[in-house]
């Protein structure tokens, strides 16, 4: 399995319990995907530089998590059609190589 980041985005008009819905909707679909979540850091609500959608603000999540490339593909086709995420993004962390 391979380690990402993903970011997301949620809608700035949902209010705390649904966006905590639909973090905790994400992270079962992961492991439902054989994956495993390693941990979910909550930025809260946040300005958009520009705006996205006719909106002005979104809740971002970033969570570490490892998957497969199999499950990855459902996890970001899921995202895309989530009609409460604004945006989402995988990004795979640079290893650190250690110095001798």
């Amino acid at each position: 399995m391979r380690t990402y980041e993903l970011m997301m985005i949620s809608r700035g008009d949902l209010d705390d319990v649904a966006v905590d819905t639909n973090i905790r909707r994400f992270t079962g679909l992961i492991g439902e995907q054989g994956g495993k979540v390693l941990n979910v850091d909550h930025w809260g609500k946040r300005e958009f530089a520009y705006e996205i959608n006719h909106m002005n603000s979104g809740f971002y999540t970033v969570v570490d998590l490892e998957i497969e490339s199999d499950g990855l593909k459902e996890l970001d086709r899921q995202l895309g059609n989530a009609e409460e995420v604004v945006r989402h993004k995988f990004v795979r962390p640079e290893v650190r190589s250690k110095k001798i």
